[in-house]
């Protein structure tokens, strides 16, 4: 038996994110060593044991097996893993961290706005030059992988150790493949990106891992807090609507409309407003909205989708 392991990142704003979306779901999350601990543990949620590891750790050992589910970012894991959908599964996307992975090249290369020219001019350089242009990037495989489905065959990759956007003015690089959220570094760095060049819009997800040695314990800790996030999602899409009187059986049957009691039913957030005012003139008025911070329902379907992904990987 196994305590379910989750890895969220150690510092900067991925972690506070992480933290809060936890907390959201009502799971509180506590250091162990202070500030500078490596560990920790979810309040709610004694099942569980806590790392704290870099994003790019996290992926790696979501990959590896190496603990249960974590919070990364979709680009890491696409980059390290040569086939993702046999190592993880993407269980929720968090809506945070976002960042498109893009290929970006001088803003003075005029005549240089896609793929297809990128090789053109690729070809041009190697004839003035006498090699290829260098590609300065964290991502080795993503760029493998995307400039080969364009059909650009005309660089040579060099792995960035520092700030990629800065290769191209330093004389490292010529081109460079990066992530960005805004665009705003590109851009002071003289750089623009392709029309075609976003190779993938990242953000940070929870992610199970497909490696890891799953047995009943982790799944139970895994069911029952996603069972949480869901219900806090679901409470934030549905009002709770009160009557005084038995609510009119004509009245029950609306779109989205579930029946909690003769007197009580949920409704969408959107239009529980409407749908309280028709209680209150059928007679069985008068009516309070109130929010609800968990809706739980018989079934977590993100749950079972990753159980699902889980036996197929099997």
């Amino acid at each position: 038996m196994s305590r379910l392991t989750i890895a969220i990142p150690s510092k900067g704003r991925l972690k506070d994110n992480a933290e809060t979306w936890f907390a959201k779901a009502g799971f509180t999350l506590k250091q162990a060593g202070g500030e500078r601990g490596y560990t920790a543990v979810l309040k709610g949620l004694p099942e569980a044991e806590v790392l704290l590891l870099s994003a790019r750790e996290i992926a790696q050992g979501l990959i590896d097996g190496s603990f249960h589910i974590g919070v990364t970012g979709e680009d890491l894991l696409n980059d390290l893993s040569p086939n993702l959908a046999l190592d993880a599964s993407v269980i929720q996307r968090l809506g945070f961290g976002g960042a498109d992975v893009v290929v970006a090249v001088p803003a003075a290369w005029l005549d240089v706005n896609t793929m297809s020219e990128l090789e053109a001019a690729g070809a041009q350089f190697r004839q003035r030059h006498g090699r290829r242009m260098k590609v300065a990037t964290k991502y080795l495989r993503l760029t493998r992988n995307y400039f080969a489905q364009k059909s650009v065959g005309e660089y040579r990759l060099i792995e960035s150790a520092g700030a990629t956007e800065a290769a191209p003015s330093s004389g490292q690089a010529e081109v460079i493949v990066d992530i960005t959220s805004t665009g705003a570094t590109l851009k002071a760095n003289g750089l623009k990106v392709l029309d075609d060049g976003v190779i993938l819009k990242s953000q940070a997800a929870l992610t199970g891992s497909l490696k890891a040695a799953w047995d009943m314990q982790a799944l139970e800790a895994l069911q029952k807090l996603l069972a949480a996030v869901e219900a806090v999602d679901a409470a934030g899409a549905r009002k709770v609507l009160m009557a005084a009187k038995p609510i009119p059986d004509s009245l029950l049957g609306g779109k989205g409309i579930e029946v909690i009691s003769a007197t009580s039913v949920l409704a969408p957030s959107s239009s529980a407003g409407e749908y309280a005012r028709k209680i209150a003139e059928s007679g069985a008025g008068p009516v309070s909205i109130t929010s609800a911070e968990f809706i739980f329902d018989q079934e977590t379907p993100s749950f079972e989708n990753f159980v699902t992904n889980l036996k197929s990987g099997a």
